[in-house]
């Protein structure tokens, strides 16, 4: 059986949503919370913001994709 374009793209869409799911389960979120600071700012915050941003990036770099 041969794969589409578009079941590649679902598959890559749908283990974005898995890592990002798990990222954001309490145990490895623990991860962040420590009394440590970023530039000034509590290290639980700074790591929520990348960790999305990152998310987002890798969101809109998989949908934009031509060759995907």
């Amino acid at each position: 059986m041969k794969t589409t374009r578009a079941d590649r793209r679902l598959q890559r869409l749908l283990a974005l949503f898995a890592a990002g799911w798990l990222i954001f389960d309490f145990p490895l979120m623990s991860l962040w919370i420590r009394d440590a600071t970023v530039a000034g700012l509590p290290l639980l915050p700074v790591a929520l913001f990348a960790i999305w941003a990152a998310l987002i990036g890798l969101l809109a770099w998989t949908l934009e994709r031509e060759g995907g």
